[in-house]
């Protein structure tokens, strides 16, 4: 969450509107005073308040509405951003597809009613695939007014990474649930064990970040343990696994359980693809992808374009890869003053 954060500051020098963020940890273990907004929002300057959601599969998340801390928000006041973040940027039990239909879908209707206004999307890596996903359904599109993508993923067949590349050949999912393990910690140690044994003499992985994510150009590195202090979060192995598929089979679907069970959950063999055609046109886009992201590939990025009806506004910056949309020491220049004059380019309602 702790990447998400420099994101959500780097966001509020522009604009006066409240912003919203998720943390999708079980409220039921938090206690007052170990709230994203005490411990990283509020001592960074910025006004924070945290509201309590219920999904309709009966989970309850956390999120976090975070104002400007300049200025009077009542007088100022803009349209609600939804900051969606990544993968292992927190724990859940299932996959991306229920935190796209269930959890997104909640709290895009939260942020809806208690604003009465619609909503300024933004995502970046995983949070576009929910985002993109979420975005195909009606009911979901219509509450929201603009969406802007960081690192847009729906297809992964181009991945480059060598870590995840040499995971998914491995069959790392597979292997951890044959082990009984269904949260993947890279923190634990059986799984800091099976990661050295993955890299030992195949994989470079003295810099982890580059192995998992491909080369990035303008993070600072001497922040880099400030970032790790807080990520990577637990992920669940279906959640890995759904992307794995992904990878494997080239395709952006539901997950994948195997015939009998797709059978019985979906009516047919193969789990149903989420149609991109389906995301309105009129519904405004903008996407900012590099050149050297090993995860979301420009040619997977570019058969994302094929499949959408609109014609997204586009950022592409060569010498970028996937962490430099959220880190860059040049981020205020190179992406956000892009991703915010976009926003304000949409009319009054986002003035």
């Amino acid at each position: 969450m702790g990447m998400t954060i420099l994101a959500i500051i780097s966001l509020l020098i522009f604009t006066t509107s409240g912003e919203f963020t998720t943390d999708e940890a079980n409220l039921r273990r938090r206690s007052a005073g170990e709230t994203l907004c005490s411990k990283l929002i509020e001592p960074a300057g910025y006004p924070c308040t945290e509201h309590t959601i219920q999904t309709k599969d009966g989970y309850l998340l956390a999120l976090q509405r975070v104002s400007s801390p300049n200025g009077n928000i009542r007088l100022q006041r803009g349209p609600p951003v939804l900051l969606q973040h990544g993968l292992f940027m927190n724990f859940w039990d299932w996959s991306w597809q229920e935190l796209a239909l269930c959890d997104l879908s909640a709290m895009m209707h939260h942020i809806y009613s208690t604003t009465n206004s619609k909503i300024l999307v933004v995502g970046h890596s995983q949070g576009t695939i929910m985002s993109l996903a979420a975005l195909t359904q009606p009911n979901i599109a219509e509450m929201v007014e603009a969406a802007a993508l960081l690192c847009p993923i729906s297809y992964l067949e181009h991945i480059s990474a060598p870590l995840v590349l040499r995971m998914v050949g491995l069959h790392l999912d597979q292997m951890v649930l044959a082990m009984g393990i269904h949260q993947l910690n890279f923190r634990s140690e059986v799984l800091i064990n099976l990661l050295d044994s993955m890299c030992d003499g195949h994989v470079d992985c003295d810099d982890l970040l580059t192995s998992m994510t491909g080369q990035n150009c303008c993070l600072n590195n001497s922040r880099v343990d400030n970032f790790l202090e807080y990520e990577p979060h637990p992920s669940s192995v279906k959640n890995l696994r759904h992307l794995f598929q992904m990878i494997r089979q080239g395709t952006f679907s539901q997950y994948d359980y195997g015939i009998f069970k797709n059978l019985k959950l979906y009516g047919q063999v193969k789990p149903p693809a989420f149609d991109l055609s389906q995301i309105p046109k009129s519904l405004p886009l903008w996407m900012g992808y590099g050149g050297y992201d090993a995860l979301a590939d420009v040619a997977d990025v570019e058969h994302t374009l094929k499949e959408l009806q609109t014609k997204p506004e586009l950022l592409y910056l060569e010498n970028y890869g996937h962490l430099d949309f959220l880190m860059s020491v040049h981020g205020k220049e190179d992406v956000f003053d892009h991703m915010i004059r976009f926003f304000r380019s949409l009319g009054k309602s986002s003035a």
